[in-house]
């Protein structure tokens, strides 16, 4: 990313230890609501690898420091300059980022993600691919991308498309954030213990097992307001384009269809048309790693594009709010448009292999 990402880890950035069986991952960026930079992924990626061959280390649990949140995503703000300048450092982070997610997705060991607070965009990527994933009252979980003209990474994709129905489209366009109860129904978390219970709840995993600690301190999941709306979210979002989303929505007669209409119009237009062509290829693609490959040519290109540049600024560097994408309008955008962001990149792909599960 900017050179300050390329800059070695400082560190207060990942604490890294490990108490009793348990290796221990906290984000220790709390101003920036434990935003991760390049040399963070490197620092946990080495840690997983080293406790994967310690026999000492029997779990694996990840959180974030301070109230706000485990992890807000990548620095945007690096990625903005990177895009205008036209540096490379974004695509090596993301480089490294997937690989990290990937690698999380198929440990071998139990892998706790305490998703209390805010997760989003790579957030989600370093905690919704774990074995166990635990969310609070207070979590609240989002793929934002097309809203700064970026579309869904880190496996994002993947698990959208894996949701009942069409509610991971419904996510996707409208940058809609989840609750506790949704994350559960949709497939981003597993377990809700209240947050008041997190410490004892740690503490138990460090001194025994994960399923002991589970029954001690999970509770009853909360309701999925998500899944309460499936009916109009399948009806208006199983359509082929985005322009006939949008359509449906303003022909529901829901009051939430409408609003979800004006939050799908006031994204970037090409994202939210290649955001929905990477979630209906997702749905064919039989792995995580196939998928963040994809994933990963999508993100080079929007790496070189308009609007990942201008909706940055607009939402975190000028702060207007007043984006100018272009094209414009989802008329404007062609399919030329959409299928840019496809293109293979010879030696710079991903090149992330699919597990092989013969035999398993």
């Amino acid at each position: 990313m900017s050179d300050a990402n390329e800059a070695p880890l400082t560190e207060a950035e990942v604490l890294v230890a490990r108490v009793g069986g348990v290796g221990r991952l906290t984000l220790n960026r709390p101003k920036a609501i434990n935003a991760l930079n390049h040399a963070m992924v490197r620092a946990m990626a080495a840690a997983l690898v080293e406790w994967e061959a310690d026999p000492a280390v029997r779990a694996v649990v990840v959180d974030g420091a301070g109230e706000r949140g485990l992890c807000a995503g990548g620095d945007i703000v690096a990625i903005h300059d990177d895009a205008k300048f036209g540096r490379t450092g974004s695509r090596e982070f993301w480089r490294d980022e997937y690989i990290l997610n990937a690698a999380i997705g198929r440990y071998p060991k139990p892998y706790v993600a305490i998703m209390d607070g805010i997760v989003m965009g790579g957030g989600v990527g370093i905690s919704a691919h774990g074995s166990v994933r635990v969310v609070t009252e207070r979590s609240s979980i989002a793929m934002p991308e097309t809203g700064i003209g970026f579309v869904p990474d880190v496996g994002g994709t993947h698990l959208l498309a894996r949701t009942p129905g069409e509610i991971g489209t419904h996510v996707a366009l409208t940058t809609g954030r989840m609750n506790a109860g949704d994350a559960i129904a949709l497939g981003f978390a597993d377990h809700f213990v209240p947050s008041e219970s997190l410490g004892g709840f740690v503490a138990a995993l460090e001194s025994g097992s994960v399923a002991d600690a589970l029954a001690q301190f999970e509770r009853p999941a909360p309701e999925s307001p998500l899944l309460a709306q499936r009916s109009w979210i399948d009806a208006a979002y199983s359509a082929d384009t985005v322009e006939e989303i949008v359509a449906r929505l303003q022909a529901a007669g829901i009051p939430e269809a409408a609003k979800a209409a004006e939050q799908v119009l006031a994204k970037s237009p090409v994202a939210q048309k290649v955001a929905l062509r990477s979630l209906r290829h997702a749905r064919t693609l039989g792995s995580l790693e196939e998928v963040l490959n994809e994933e990963f040519r999508v993100s080079v290109a929007a790496l070189s594009s308009h609007d990942l540049v201008e909706g940055i600024r607009a939402q975190v560097v000028d702060k207007d709010r007043n984006p100018a994408w272009s094209p414009a309008t989802l008329a404007d955008v062609t399919e030329g448009d959409v299928d840019r962001y496809f293109q293979p990149l010879g030696e710079l792909e991903l090149g992330l292999a699919a597990p092989d599960l013969e035999g398993v």
